[in-house]
């Protein structure tokens, strides 16, 4: 029986210059687990309108499991407005308030919550009181939990950060928010290395993972320390490449594929989103693999 992911979180329309695509950080990182083959569902919340009912139909076509995808009545689907710089990275402004800011606790979503083996959240939900309440009495009942840091200012606080690591076995950051959350635990070191284990020991985490953008990751996991360099790929834009980095490592780790391997396979999976525009462009195992070999 394969085991299954449980992705926790806003589910919306990143809209570009010229063209929407459907994204949200949990949503990119179910359509990449669901593409690799795993198990998936999510929980969270659309409007009663025509971005819903297009958010629902593709979902469900992408064959997550909707069952603990809530519908509003009142809020609208959510939306993100994307600048990308000349280089393809992207800054963003999210509106607010919107569905996803309503999630409810029910039946549903406490058994789900219980059967998964794998739980996947992150920090922007937490922006409103009741999305964040409802993760909250989720989290005493999940079995193993991954925090995707993903910080987008202002919706968060050095209060929710501490209390949100405390609660994961697995924490996911990238450069700027491991030196940022390291700065608010008044870490003394300067070194990514030394700041990782830092956090490890503060927050009694066993395991974390660190994107670097085209310099590859790094990964502490049971006590030892995993490196890739990244792969060289011509970037459209980065928006999406960290939670498809993320559902990577995620897929091989729940099969036990070596730590090494799964780094490996993560960040050349990255790599292949940030060459395509948008959050999640089809991407084949073939072109993964092969882009691996040419490290």
């Amino acid at each position: 029986m394969k085991k299954t992911v449980l992705c926790f979180g806003e589910v919306l329309f990143d809209v570009f210059p010229a063209y929407k695509k459907i994204g949200g950080a949990p949503l990119n990182v179910a359509l990449r687990l669901a593409s690799l083959g795993i198990n998936v569902q999510i929980i969270s919340r659309i409007g009663n309108d025509a971005s819903g009912k297009e958010l629902l139909a593709f979902i469900e076509a992408s064959n997550i499991s909707t069952e603990t995808l809530q519908i509003d009545q009142s809020l609208s689907t959510g939306e993100v407005l994307v600048q990308l710089d000349n280089q393809g990275s992207a800054t963003y402004s999210i509106n607010y308030p919107v569905a996803w800011d309503n999630i409810e606790l029910t039946s549903l979503t406490c058994n789900a919550t219980r059967n998964a083996e794998v739980f996947v959240f992150s920090s922007l939900v937490c922006r409103d009181e009741r999305s964040y309440n409802s993760l909250q009495k989720l989290l005493k009942i999940a079995n193993y939990k991954i925090f995707d840091v993903n910080l987008r200012a202002p919706f968060y606080s050095k209060e929710l950060l501490i209390n949100l690591m405390q609660q994961a076995d697995f924490l996911k950051f990238n450069d700027d928010e491991l030196y940022e959350i390291s700065g608010y635990l008044k870490s003394p070191y300067a070194s990514l290395e030394e700041n990782i284990v830092f956090i490890a020991e503060r927050t009694q985490t066993k395991s974390i993972c660190v994107t670097k953008g085209r310099h590859g990751a790094l990964q502490y996991y049971n006590q030892q320390f995993y490196f890739n360099n990244g792969y060289e790929v011509i970037v459209a834009d980065t928006v999406g490449a960290g939670d498809s980095f993320l559902a990577g490592l995620i897929s091989q780790l729940i099969d036990h594929v070596e730590p090494q391997q799964a780094l490996n396979f993560a960040c050349a999976l990255g790599a292949m989103v940030a060459s395509h525009e948008g959050a999640n462009p089809k991407i084949s195992n073939d072109s993964i693999t092969k882009l691996m070999q040419l490290d």
